[in-house]
């Protein structure tokens, strides 16, 4: 059944967001922990454009229905994407990160754990680091910009909520999966906000609970004052946002490894220090999720290092710290929508 896995593995690889193979073969591990052989064998058989069962089954000479209940069962565990009309589900890929790994927080055990933070140094260096393209984009909270700085809407957290007429709201995988390890941090794990579609499939699977525009907004106030760095899906209409700390969220935790995170990051700001106002009191050490600030007699602000997330603009009482719009040849214009998305990452790994 190796055959199998390995197929599947590379399927995936093929995928926009990529799956990319290791010496060690953890991440055909990972997926035998995930899919049944069968399950694998139709994974690997499906495509980013969402298809009916009956579509699939004439393509695959299965028997429709039997073959629906397969789907339906795979789309419960996380396995793929199910969308459509009620009464007539689609069928596609999912992709593993962002995807099928967010799909398991319900599903989680030690020995998956384990084998997921043996792989995401490795897959997060070729899939994240590597493309221009990220999946996910930095937006730096409302509050850290001062008033004469126009921003777009899909750089203002409120403003994606308000645009939201179905709104989930889901446990973080990454903490979630760090508290059963017994590391992480107490911030809030219940602050993963999923909209359109992709909120329907949380609720659909149990994965999280209908909430207002009211709760959302509540929810991103609990996570700015936890100090959680505001990561949105990366187009101008998001389909999720997430609310990441640096020691558990995979993204950050590995942006940190690197020397110049905010080369690895789409983002449009960077922050800096009034020296005339700083008193040196160090309170903003403590806020920064990509370790950017030192503190001699006063802060200083490494560039290379900052994602522009603003977190350090509201801890600091002295108001010595502010964020700058980047140079115009360095700001990032979010893709239209995720396919867009999609085929822009897809096209920078070479899979276009």
């Amino acid at each position: 059944m190796k055959d199998v896995y390995q197929n599947l593995a590379r399927h995936l690889d093929n995928l926009p967001a990529g799956f990319p193979a290791t010496e060690t073969g953890v991440e055909i591990r990972i997926l035998k922990r995930l899919f049944t052989p069968k399950e694998a064998e139709i994974a690997a058989s499906l495509g980013m454009m969402p298809e009916t069962a009956a579509a699939i089954a004439e393509r695959l000479k299965m028997d429709e229905k039997e073959l629906e209940t397969i789907l339906k069962d795979m789309s419960l565990k996380g396995l793929i994407f199910r969308a459509g009309k009620p009464g007539q589900p689609l069928y596609m890929n999912a992709q593993f990160v962002v995807g099928i790994w967010e799909f398991q927080v319900k599903r989680l055990n030690l020995d998956l754990i384990k084998d997921f933070n043996e792989y995401v140094p490795y897959m997060l260096n070729k899939i994240w680091v590597e493309p221009k393209t990220k999946q996910l984009r930095v937006i730096p909270i409302s509050q850290s910009l001062s008033s004469d700085v126009a921003t777009m809407p899909y750089e203002e957290a409120e403003q994606i909520i308000k645009n939201q007429s179905k709104i989930v709201v889901a446990p973080c995988i990454c903490r979630t999966e760090h508290k059963m390890a017994g590391k992480g941090c107490d911030r809030p794990v219940e602050v993963c906000l999923s909209f359109g579609t992709q909120a329907y499939y949380y609720e659909g699977n149990g994965l999280g609970r209908n909430i207002s525009q009211e709760e959302a907004l509540e929810i991103l106030a609990k996570g700015r004052e936890a100090g959680l760095v505001l990561q949105p899906a990366n187009s101008q209409r998001p389909a999720a946002i997430c609310m990441c700390c640096g020691c558990c969220c995979q993204v950050l935790k590995n942006l940190n490894n690197l020397e110049e995170p905010a080369k690895a990051v789409n983002s449009n700001f960077y922050g800096e220090v009034s020296a005339d106002d700083c008193t040196g009191c160090g309170v903003c050490l403590d806020c920064c999720q990509m370790k950017a600030i030192v503190v001699d007699d006063i802060a200083q602000i490494k560039k290379e290092r900052c994602i522009g997330c603003g977190l350090c603009v509201t801890s600091c009482a002295f108001e010595a710290i502010h964020l700058v719009e980047k140079a115009p040849a360095d700001r990032w214009t979010p893709p239209a929508n995720v396919v867009e998305t999609y085929m822009n990452i897809a096209r920078e790994r070479g899979k276009m």
